[in-house]
């Protein structure tokens, strides 16, 4: 939920409240496939799976093509503890990687990593979609 706080108002502006709704369903459609397509043959596929995380990563995947160079206050802890403000695509890229690398080295633990993956891959693709209906209204 607060990946959806940070990053969902931006994305619902940009989309307008409507389009967002669709936009939201349909990344969450898209998460449950990919979980589908990629747990069908394992022992995952008799737990079932409930949560919107697969659509909000939906929405931080939209984020990343819209507001790339926005940055995020992200906390870090190395020697000490500091708020560091990282720009959207490192933050978002490393999310999506470490999503990833959760997904094809982890078998079970109750994440669907890879409806995380679908959703992230669906908001990309809608981010796209969007990002160049305004270009080409722009113009």
């Amino acid at each position: 939920m607060l990946f959806l706080y940070i990053f969902g108002d931006n994305v619902e502006d940009t989309f307008g409240h409507m389009r967002y709704l669709v936009f939201y369903f349909l990344s969450g459609i898209a998460a449950s496939l990919a979980h589908i397509l990629f747990v069908f043959n394992s022992l995952e596929s008799v737990i079932p799976t409930i949560g919107a995380s697969g659509a909000i990563s939906g929405v931080m995947g939209a984020y990343l093509v819209l507001f790339p160079r926005s940055r995020v206050l992200t906390l870090v802890l190395l020697y000490w503890i500091s708020i560091v403000a990282i720009p959207a695509v490192i933050f978002l890229g490393l999310w999506f990687v470490f999503q990833f690398l959760y997904g094809t080295l982890t078998v079970g633990g109750g994440v669907a990593y890879w409806a995380h993956i679908g959703g992230f891959v669906a908001g990309l693709f809608f981010g796209a979609i969007w990002r160049g209906r305004r270009r080409k209204r722009d113009l």
